[in-house]
């Protein structure tokens, strides 16, 4: 039994990590239960919600169970396809129970890409999503330091653990008040523009997307919940460049003029 309690242990560890770095809940589960089989483990039972993993075994008229509560990180594209290509491996029985374990581990220590790689990367998004909605080469231009600044704020936030969606409400607003000062410095660009290029890494696609795939799947608690912070993260937005907006009117007593 002792056996079959680390194997566990070792599924669901992989599975909450696979959860934390964005994975969808049917891969999570799916993961988890190749594991268990590729172990050979009948008599099992998984449940996987967007913040949660329930896993029990059945053995010689005996069970264990195991609870893990999950909180969701930032999206993790590099550790999302290690622990996917590990699960193929032991699934192929490459790995014993041991090399297993510290396969995970180094799976688990990926780094992050630096913080100015992140910062540079933004702003080069931000400036072609600005191209994309119509923006001119200047305005492109003006969104790249935007989307630099943007992200740079983003890891601050993430370090010291501030609301997501206090975060996105400052986020956006930053833009909308720095796009309105660049546009009154007299320089021939669309304040519109940026602000919609500038906004783009705070969008909530991942989580409307993984929202959708989750109801089709009939996960509908993890479907509601991610469509939900969806929800949530846009009317942040929102608030954040509505507010400027309305403070301009407030003081300037007129509206924008391109």
């Amino acid at each position: 039994m002792t056996d079959s309690k680390e194997i566990l242990k070792l599924a669901v560890e992989l599975g909450n990590t696979l959860l934390h770095c964005g994975g969808e809940i049917y891969r999570v589960e799916d993961t988890i239960k190749h594991i268990l089989d590729a172990f050979q483990i009948e008599q099992y039972g998984v449940y996987v919600l967007s913040n949660g993993i329930f896993a029990s075994i059945e053995e010689n008229e005996t069970g264990f169970c195991l609870i893990r509560q999950t909180q969701i990180g930032e999206i993790h594209l590099g550790k999302i396809a290690a622990i996917n290509q590990l699960s193929r491996e032991i699934c192929a029985h490459k790995y014993n129970e041991t090399e297993a374990w510290e396969r995970l581990n180094v799976c688990k220590s990926l780094p992050t890409p630096k913080p100015l790689i992140q910062g540079i990367s933004c702003g080069i998004g931000c400036a072609c999503f600005c191209s994309i909605f119509g923006g001119a080469f200047p305005d492109s231009v003006c969104a790249f330091p935007l989307g630099f600044l943007l992200q740079c704020f983003r890891i601050r936030q993430e370090k010291q653990n501030a609301s997501k969606f206090l975060t996105n409400m400052i986020g956006s607003a930053f833009l909308t008040a720095a796009s309105f000062l660049i546009f009154y410095l007299s320089l021939p660009v669309h304040y519109d523009k940026i602000v919609i290029g500038g906004i783009v890494p705070l969008l909530p696609g991942i989580a409307l997307t993984t929202s959708i795939r989750d109801l089709f799947n009939g996960d509908y608690l993890s479907g509601a919940i991610h469509l939900l912070d969806a929800l949530l993260t846009a009317m942040c937005i929102a608030v954040g460049v509505g507010f400027i907006i309305v403070i301009y009117r407030h003081f300037s007593g007129g509206e924008l003029i391109l």
